[in-house]
C-alpha cells in the first residue's frame, strides 16, 4: 500500500513528484528565505550543488559503514534532494530519469 498523498485529481502522487514540483517551483519563482531557491539564485549555484552531492555521498557512506538506518534514510534523503536539483538545473526532470531507468530494464 502507497502512503502518498492524492493530488487534485484524487490520484496519489508520489513524494518524489511533489518534491520535484517543489524545486521546480522553488527555481521559477526564486522566493526569499527559500533554501532550494538560494541553490539556484546562487553565483556557484551548479558548484555549490555538485559539492553538497559530494558530501551528502560521503554522509550516507559513513552511515552505511556504521550501520545506521536512521542515519542512512536521512542522509539518502538529503543526497537524493541535492541530485534532484541538479537535474532542474540541468532542465530535465523525473520522466528524463524514468525513462533511462526504463531504457536499463
Amino acid at each position: 500500500m502507497s502512503d502518498a498523498e492524492p493530488d487534485a485529481d484524487g490520484e496519489p502522487e508520489a513524494p518524489l513528484d511533489e518534491l520535484f514540483a517543489t524545486i521546480e517551483s522553488r527555481k521559477a519563482e526564486l522566493p526569499e528565505g527559500s533554501y532550494t531557491a538560494s541553490l539556484f539564485a546562487h553565483e556557484k549555484g551548479e558548484n555549490a550543488v555538485l559539492e553538497k552531492i559530494g558530501e551528502e555521498s560521503t554522509e550516507v557512506i559513513l552511515a552505511a559503514k556504521d550501520d545506521d538506518r536512521d542515519e542512512l534514510t536521512a542522509e539518502s534523503a538529503d543526497l537524493v534532494y541535492h541530485l534532484l536539483v541538479l537535474l532542474a538545473m540541468k532542465d530535465l526532470d523525473l520522466d528524463d530519469l524514468r525513462g533511462e531507468l526504463r531504457e536499463r530494464f
